[in-house]
């Protein structure tokens, strides 16, 4: 590549970056690890990448064909994947996903969080029951995969926890999305409340704030902000300093980072993955 590729801005694309097993040898959960739709979601990637460096991968996902779906193509270029099942609002079935991994592969080394909702609406519009699904989706579902997942890493005394959370929990945006911006928040803080509880158990505990990504997910849950989906385009795009929106491989590659042992001494960290958008405070 050209230098002056490189200081343009223009890099091989990174849905096929070739592993060099960063994660070999472990075993990989993934919660939201479907797509929302066609496409790479910020879950689906991260299975695939762990996959590509050398992990077992477990996608989870409350709609079978989505998880399936990610396995298939996991499974395609060699590597090995299974599917499960699971509402992460639901104790119950949250533990026996983590029973059944275990018992399959007898360990959990990451434990990847990705699950998230958003529904729109003012404080005064918003209904009682969808303020109580997203917090509960977006962050009583970390609760409880944590609740399951942690027993299993204090006992190998090891163990990294990646969480996804959202650039909206620092920054207000134009989107009246009020629970989301509050459960983002609360993730942040309850990741570092992690990472420092299970610091000196092997334990850490880490999240990525994506900023405006062009992943499936908008498609579904905000282009209803917008007249229709080049406005969406064009306006995210424009919201970047690098005036284009990021992907959901720049949110997976990040999530590699903090998971793998490049990452042994990070802990407690809220990393945007934003093309700046934070820093220009758009």
């Amino acid at each position: 590549m050209a230098v002056a590729d490189k200081i343009s801005g223009h890099f091989p694309p990174l849905d096929a970056v070739p592993g060099k097993g960063r994660v070999a040898g472990r075993v990989a959960l993934v919660f939201g690890g479907g797509s929302a739709g066609p496409g790479w979601g910020n879950g689906k990637a991260a299975a695939m990448v762990y996959a590509r460096e050398g992990a077992r991968v477990a996608v989870v996902d409350v709609r079978e064909e989505a998880a399936q779906e990610t396995c298939e193509q996991i499974r395609a270029e060699g590597y090995e994947c299974e599917a499960h099942v699971a509402d992460v609002t639901r104790s119950g079935q949250v533990e026996q996903v983590v029973r059944s991994v275990v018992a399959q592969w007898g360990t959990i080394d990451i434990l990847h969080n990705n699950v998230g909702i958003t529904r729109m609406g003012s404080v005064v519009e918003m209904e009682e029951s969808e303020w109580s699904q997203v917090l509960d989706t977006n962050l009583t579902g970390v609760f409880l995969t944590c609740k399951h997942v942690i027993p299993v890493m204090l006992q190998q005394s090891r163990g990294a926890i990646v969480n996804i959370s959202s650039l909206a929990s620092q920054q207000i945006n134009n989107y009246p999305y009020m629970p989301y911006y509050a459960a983002k928040a609360g993730l942040n803080h309850f990741t570092r409340a992690l990472a420092v509880q299970y610091a000196a158990r092997g334990i850490r505990a880490n999240a990525v704030l994506p900023g405006v990504m062009n992943t499936p997910l908008i498609h579904q849950q905000i282009s209803g902000q917008f007249a229709n989906t080049e406005e969406m385009l064009r306006t995210r795009n424009a919201a970047s300093p690098m005036n284009r929106m990021g992907e959901a491989w720049d949110v997976a590659y990040t999530a590699l980072f903090l998971a793998s042992d490049e990452a042994r001494y990070v802990t407690g960290v809220c990393i945007p993955v934003d093309g700046g958008k934070g820093c220009a405070g758009r």
